[in-house]
């Protein structure tokens, strides 16, 4: 089932948030095979990162709720908020195995 995590950093979190980048997208690239896509939200500008936004393909929200709290931008308390939500692909039509 697909869902998206919806995350958005505290205000003047961009120290912290470069700091433990390395381990988060290690953290992500574990998770490969389940990531749909996935990046940062960046400023009107595209320059800064304020949260990120991820699909992801697992069998359950407490699946995904595990993925979250082992995610080391997590771990360190750069979020302000985290929404996760499950979520139906209508655009582009997905291909049929």
């Amino acid at each position: 089932m697909l869902f998206v995590i919806y995350c958005l950093d505290k205000p003047n979190s961009r120290d912290l948030r470069l700091r433990t980048r390395n381990a988060h997208l290690e953290h992500a690239k574990a998770h490969n095979e389940a990531i749909r896509l996935g990046g940062p939200l960046v400023t009107d500008d595209g320059e800064g990162m304020v949260g990120s936004l991820i699909v992801v393909d697992m069998p359950d929200k407490s699946a995904v709720e595990a993925f979250v709290r082992d995610d080391p931008y997590f771990q360190a308390g750069l979020f302000e908020a985290v929404l996760i939500r499950p979520f139906k692909q209508v655009l582009p039509t997905p291909a049929v195995a």
